[in-house]
């Protein structure tokens, strides 16, 4: 078999060898100059590579931004929060927490003491930022508004103040007060008065203890005598049933209902005419009755209370 020379891939590694070992190349014999092409420049010499560490890898330089003398080809976002779910929200939130930082050491006042102030409704404040704010947020907003509320007036600074204008409500309710019911020129005086689905208007005048029920007598109005009794007790428990006439219109509810709606509105007038007469009324239990309580009833009905789960099935 006749003797053939080495191909190209042969010499190729051989020559990675040689160059990767190169104390083992002065114990061989020197071999030709390869003629292939591949061979040629294929892997650098010991002098041609040249090893570099992680450690000696510089970072770049801090990028002076005072030295551009263009705008840059992005845009600055102007808030820290734009890249957030509700950025104008997040800015009110860092915005109140920094001026409670600062003025945290300033004096403050029972929150009975603090002034009132009707802050922005949820639904109000999600139209105000345009954002949807959970209600569990919205609850932690309102604990720092009203933390800065407490600064004594006093002290509190203008940057508080300026930034507590901007949550309340349109219209602030607790500004205007209404005005303390009076005696008219013609010496009436007007009660309001509400018990269950009742509401009754009496007018009170001093007179001869006439009591005048939607233009009825009081007879005629409340046919049962413990109606009549409590629509009058207010006059009868101050001692008053022959000094004041009343006209009363009532509306909604029933007989009882419109009874003691009558004699909340009477207590009412009565203390136009006479103030001294609160303890009395209140002791008697005519102006402590809430509008807002509802008769309890019988389990199965409407609006009835639940059963107990010990009552034997």
């Amino acid at each position: 078999m006749a003797w053939q020379s080495p191909n190209c891939v042969l010499q190729a590694m051989q020559s990675v060898r040689r160059s990767a070992a190169p104390w083992r190349s002065s114990l061989l014999q020197p071999s030709k100059t390869p003629t292939c092409p591949i061979t040629r420049n294929a892997v650098p010499s010991l002098s041609q590579q040249q090893r570099t560490y992680a450690t000696e890898v510089q970072a770049a330089p801090e990028i002076d931004f005072s030295a551009f003398h263009a705008l840059p080809a992005r845009i600055v976002p102007r808030s820290r929060s734009y890249f957030s779910g509700s950025p104008k929200f997040i800015d009110n939130i860092l915005g109140l927490e920094r001026l409670l930082a600062q003025n945290s050491a300033l004096p403050t006042v029972p929150a009975n003491e603090a002034p009132r102030k009707a802050w922005l409704k949820l639904a109000q404040f999600r139209d105000y930022v345009g954002e949807p704010v959970a209600t569990k947020k919205y609850k932690n907003m309102l604990k720092l508004l009203q933390r800065l509320n407490r600064i004594d007036p006093a002290v509190i600074p203008a940057e508080v103040t300026a930034m507590l204008t901007e949550f309340l409500r349109p219209g602030n309710p607790y500004s205007f007060q209404p005005a303390p019911p009076t005696v008219d020129e013609m010496g009436r005086a007007r009660g309001r008065g509400k018990r269950k689905e009742s509401s009754a208007v009496a007018t009170v005048v001093e007179g001869e203890g006439e009591v005048m029920v939607n233009g009825k007598t009081l007879a005629e109005a409340f046919p049962r005598i413990h109606d009549r009794e409590s629509a009058s007790w207010a006059l009868r428990s101050s001692s008053r049933l022959d000094k004041y006439n009343v006209w009363a219109t009532v509306r909604g509810g029933g007989t009882t209902g419109q009874a003691e709606a009558v004699a909340l509105a009477v207590g009412r007038a009565l203390m136009v005419h006479e103030p001294g007469l609160k303890p009395i009324l209140r002791k008697a239990g005519v102006i402590t009755v809430d509008a807002r309580r509802v008769e309890r009833k019988k389990p199965g009905h409407l609006k009835a209370r639940k059963m107990p789960t010990w009552v034997k099935r």
